[in-house]
């Protein structure tokens, strides 16, 4: 049996994930393609609970080196006992955030090397690493006036705009560097012009995919 695809959703603050996330459910469930959805940080139980000690506004500061162990160690649950055993099944893995993020909050807004973070996803992924990646791209001071419609924002909605300035610039430099493997969206456009694009790729996505298969 061909492994699945692993497509990862990626994007900063306010740009619609949530939404275009259950638009490609509704999209691959209409198109009969076996899927699983699923987030990052999070996945599983204990990486649920992971996320809630990252999220968590609190008064003690937060070391960033301590935010990316949790972060890793949280991803390395999800990979072992939901990503890994669906693609083996021959699933798409449809992943709010994965690594991506980690190199873009972590390393751009909290400073973190990315070499370090380079050796950590080589550890705790080995070969693994997203078939796709759809980044929804919008500016950071239009998404934080989105975000801020919504509930309580959590720790890092708490942040400064300059803080997400820094998470978009590490976005576009890892797309831009890879343009066969990430999808560049503009969502600050009206949503149907959004979700005819995500419609297009996974199209594209999936056309390659089966192509790929039919060569094998």
């Amino acid at each position: 049996m061909k492994p699945g695809l692993l497509i990862t959703l990626e994007g900063t603050e306010g740009v619609g994930k949530s939404t275009n996330l259950q638009f490609i459910r509704d999209t691959l469930s209409e198109q009969k393609i076996p899927f699983i959805c699923t987030r990052e940080p999070g996945g599983t139980p204990l990486a649920e609970t992971l996320r809630e000690l990252l999220l968590a506004p609190r008064d003690e500061p937060f070391d960033p080196l301590a935010e990316l162990l949790i972060m890793f160690a949280a991803r390395a649950q999800h990979i072992a006992h939901v990503i890994r055993p669906a693609l083996e099944r021959g699933l798409w893995v449809i992943c709010d955030r994965f690594t991506d993020a980690t190199f873009a909050y972590q390393g751009g807004g909290r400073g973190v090397p990315m070499n370090i973070i380079a050796q950590l996803e080589a550890l705790v992924q080995r070969e693994l690493r997203p078939d796709a990646v759809i980044l929804l791209d919008i500016s950071p001071q239009l998404g934080l006036e989105r975000a801020g419609q919504r509930a309580a924002p959590d720790r890092f909605e708490r942040e400064r705009c300059e803080f997400f300035e820094r998470v978009r610039s590490v976005y576009l430099e890892r797309a831009d560097a890879d343009p066969a493997r990430y999808y560049r969206v503009d969502a600050s456009r009206p949503l149907v012009d959004v979700q005819q694009e995500l419609k297009d790729i996974l199209a594209r996505i999936r056309a390659r995919h089966e192509g790929e298969e039919a060569i094998g």
